[in-house]
């Protein structure tokens, strides 16, 4: 993989999740797209939800990044480091996949293609980000989810929802 230059020109290689410990996230994001994204009311994100064990961070970290940075998946992605307070299984860390507006369902399903296509199996888990900002985490807040090796995207009442 290459480095990236730096202001003086030396080269510097991009952080890794499984060894960074100074951030709790490292952050890609698509041309013309600034970051992090911010929640808000006219742009209702979402995202879809990869968790790797960390011996695979890196290398799922790479394909997600480069994909988002060539346009090919939402507007950003960010991924949990080792100096993420992660409440989960410790020996995985998310990768967070954005799409820019949850309600748009064909976008939201592009994205899942788009992630099956750079080789993505495992099955995944899409919340909003109103449910992120509710506090909501953990067994049935996502709003849809995608069984393994599928793009079928099979709708679920998240437990924050009065619907």
């Amino acid at each position: 993989m290459h480095g990236h230059a730096t202001r003086t020109g030396q080269h510097r290689h991009p952080a890794a999740p499984s060894t960074t410990t100074t951030t709790p996230w490292l952050w890609a994001s698509a041309p013309g797209t600034v970051l992090p994204l911010r929640e808000a009311p006219v742009t209702p994100h979402g995202k879809w939800l990869w968790f790797l064990p960390v011996r695979a961070l890196d290398a799922g970290w790479r394909l997600v990044k480069q994909a988002v940075e060539d346009g090919k998946l939402g507007p950003g992605a960010k991924v949990a480091t080792l100096g993420n307070p992660f409440d989960g299984d410790p020996t995985r860390r998310p990768v967070i996949v954005y799409t820019a507006d949850c309600t748009d369902e064909a976008d939201v399903h592009r994205v899942l293609v788009a992630l099956r296509a750079l080789g993505v199996k495992d099955a995944l888990a899409y919340k909003t980000d109103e449910a992120t900002e509710l506090g909501e985490y953990g067994h049935r807040t996502s709003l849809y989810t995608s069984p393994v090796g599928t793009t079928k995207v099979v709708r679920r009442t998240p437990r924050y929802s009065t619907a």
